[in-house]
């Protein structure tokens, strides 16, 4: 019991570290480490800026590190997610991606929100998503955090998140399996974009954050898709506003709650 206790205070420590680390590198330099170690609860970190979006609470694997898309070969490596992190496990993609064109439509209980995917640029991001649609693995997950004004991003992904602001593991949930980084080159995180959240590099699982402002963040997270239709459901639920009990950064689950009921995944001419 006793290391239990002392292994979910080390997971909840890392969470925060993983994504408070990112702050440093948005902002040049302008915060200290201070904001860091003391957790994310910095007031005055809080007030200027937003933590950027972490996939898990628990820190980067130890075990086998995923590969990059062998372009060569037209295959992705997806391995296990030995952290130790809450999982719905689906098992694992299919190696080989499909990099023909797609489009992405999330039902939510506000509406559609339609994304056009850049299955050429971030193959094995999209060929996971698909595969995690075709498995329902989103169905009925909840979209657990969403940025202020100063931070406009709404993250789901989270098949395990309450998104009641008083689940401590919100954010923590994976599909057990993570898969390496792509895109990032001049990557830009512009209204519209959707990305992949993470809690390190070639991270990635299921979260991901939908972007409805503009952020400056370094190109950490990979960009994979483009929304044509929907903003306007973040922009009316932004405007209700948070529920507290989030990271102390202003955000946290939304008030008016977004509720994912279905993902499909389609080809498009």
């Amino acid at each position: 019991m006793q290391r239990r206790a002392e292994r979910q205070v080390r997971t909840k420590r890392m969470a925060i570290l993983g994504t408070s680390l990112g702050v440093l590198v948005v902002v040049g330099g302008i915060f200290t480490a201070v904001a860091v170690m003391s957790g994310g609860d910095s007031k005055t970190a809080a007030a200027t800026a937003s933590t950027p979006p972490a996939a898990s609470s628990a820190p980067p694997s130890a075990g086998p590190q995923p590969k990059p898309y062998d372009a060569a070969a037209g295959t992705c490596d997806f391995v296990a997610d030995s952290s130790g992190a809450p999982a719905k496990d689906v098992g694992l993609p299919p190696a080989k991606a499909d990099k023909s064109a797609k489009t992405m439509t999330i039902g939510t209980n506000h509406g559609d929100i339609v994304v056009s995917l850049a299955a050429d640029k971030a193959p094995c991001t999209v060929s996971s998503f698909a595969y995690l649609a075709s498995k329902k693995y989103f169905d009925g997950s909840k979209c657990h955090r969403m940025g202020p004004a100063s931070f406009p991003m709404l993250q789901c992904g989270d098949p395990l998140a309450k998104a009641d602001g008083k689940n401590p593991t919100d954010g923590q949930g994976g599909p057990g399996y993570r898969f390496a980084d792509e895109n990032l080159d001049g990557a830009k995180y512009t209204r519209g974009v959707v990305a992949m959240a993470n809690s390190g590099a070639n991270t990635n699982g299921s979260q991901f954050f939908i972007i409805f402002g503009d952020l400056q963040l370094p190109p950490n997270y990979t960009p994979f898709g483009t929304v044509t239709k929907g903003l306007k459901i973040l922009d009316d639920v932004s405007k209700k506003g948070v529920l507290p009990g989030g990271m102390g950064d202003g955000s946290g689950a939304p008030k008016d709650p977004v509720e994912i009921k279905h993902v499909t995944i389609s080809g498009k001419s």
